[in-house]
């Protein structure tokens, strides 16, 4: 790696430390949150003003994202990018919470605004 090359105001050791913390902490998660909105899109409707059981596109979504968010990092992602989704809309909290058992699959979090995503892992 040049690193003499890189038009950087800092040192290049102190660039590379950089790079390098920055590769950690992404390659900790390896899911983003447009990972979750793709695999929960397919349940909005239903979390906003459904009845029931969710339609099976969204259970099939949800069951995409419980099998991706496999580390502590991917749960942690996953909760916080659901957690900050459900406190821009008007979710029913009843339905959201509802949502793993209703698809069968299991959550290490409970989907709502509430939630405290650093105790997820």
């Amino acid at each position: 790696m040049k690193l003499s090359s890189v038009a950087c105001p800092i040192p290049a050791t102190a660039a590379l430390i950089g790079c390098l913390l920055l590769l950690a902490t992404v390659s900790e998660a390896a899911i983003s949150c447009s990972d979750v909105t793709k695999d929960l899109r397919p349940c909005l409707s239903y979390l906003v003003n459904g009845s029931g059981k969710p339609p099976p596109a969204c259970c099939a979504g949800a069951s995409a994202l419980a099998s991706a968010a496999s580390t502590s990092a991917d749960k942690k992602v996953a909760c916080g990018c659901i957690k900050s989704a459900a406190q821009k809309i008007n979710l029913n909290v009843q339905l959201a919470q509802a949502l793993p058992g209703n698809c069968g699959i299991n959550l290490p979090f409970s989907i709502s605004p509430n939630t405290d995503c650093s105790k997820v892992g």
